[in-house]
């Protein structure tokens, strides 16, 4: 039986995510699941998220996957542990890529950009406290670039005036790198770039991910080489052109990201 992997969002974001499960596991069908009816999650409740989380997990399982990566941080930080009680398979999820950010640091800060509801919620308040012994994490909400993302925005001069807006306070030769603490953050690597120049780096979490999908598939004996597959769900309806067309932008921007 071909290895399905559940790949869930709270839209395009985990697009990132998916795009490096696809380069290290080439014998795989992947289920994504874009949960587009309730976009955007980070300014949404702790309890609404799991209700929502709830629902796609269940509507994944029914496409008989054998590991789900929930591939939004939001999602993560508010329902993972929820998810994991209830069900038996894999479920990974996303963490800030803190911990790798400040071990490159050379003592200069890390500025953390994720959604409102990550960045209050206690998962993330225990990290920081476990990784960062010298106090140099700095925390912003950026939410609008959820929504952007979800439009399509990527290049606009609204997208840019808005991140000089919410990043004014920072002085970029004070800081080692910026953590893209939400999976649609990725898409604006560019903007970030024009007020971050090298060497500040962008650090995220989706390698990481990856990496521990892979792992626990060779422990499991689940890998396979053969013809890999992707189809699409928005909140469990098959895509339609209009939206394939979008996600196909999406990956080729995101594959343009990479280099940044």
């Amino acid at each position: 039986m071909k290895v399905k992997i559940g790949v869930y969002d709270s839209g395009i974001g985990g697009l990132s995510v998916l795009q490096e499960l696809m380069l290290a596991l080439p014998g795989v069908e992947f289920i994504y699941y874009a949960d587009v009816d309730h976009v955007p999650y980070g300014e949404k409740s702790r309890e609404e998220i799991i209700c929502f989380a709830d629902l796609a997990v269940r509507f994944l399982l029914e496409q008989q996957v054998q590991a789900i990566v929930v591939a939004c941080n939001t999602a993560t930080s508010a329902a993972i542990s929820t998810l994991r009680a209830r069900y038996t398979l894999p479920i990974l999820g996303m963490e800030p890529a803190i911990k790798p950010a400040l071990q490159c640091s050379n003592g200069k800060r890390v500025l953390l950009l994720a959604t409102p509801l990550t960045l209050r919620e206690a998962k993330l308040q225990h990290l920081i406290a476990e990784v960062d012994k010298a106090h140099l994490v700095d925390l912003q909400a950026m939410p609008c670039f959820v929504r952007f993302a979800e439009q399509g925005q990527f290049h606009t001069d609204e997208v840019y005036a808005y991140c000089c807006r919410q990043l004014e306070k920072y002085q970029a030769d004070e800081y080692s790198a910026v953590v893209l603490g939400c999976t649609h953050f990725n898409y604006f690597k560019d903007t970030l770039r024009r007020r971050f120049p090298e060497p500040v780096r962008f650090v995220d979490g989706c390698q990481g991910t990856s990496r521990n999908l892979v792992h626990i598939l060779q422990e499991q004996r689940l890998l396979e080489y053969g013809e890999q597959s992707v189809v699409y769900y928005m909140s469990g309806r098959p895509a339609d052109s209009q939206q394939l067309s979008f996600i196909n932008k999406c990956l080729q921007h995101l594959h343009n990201m990479r280099e940044i």
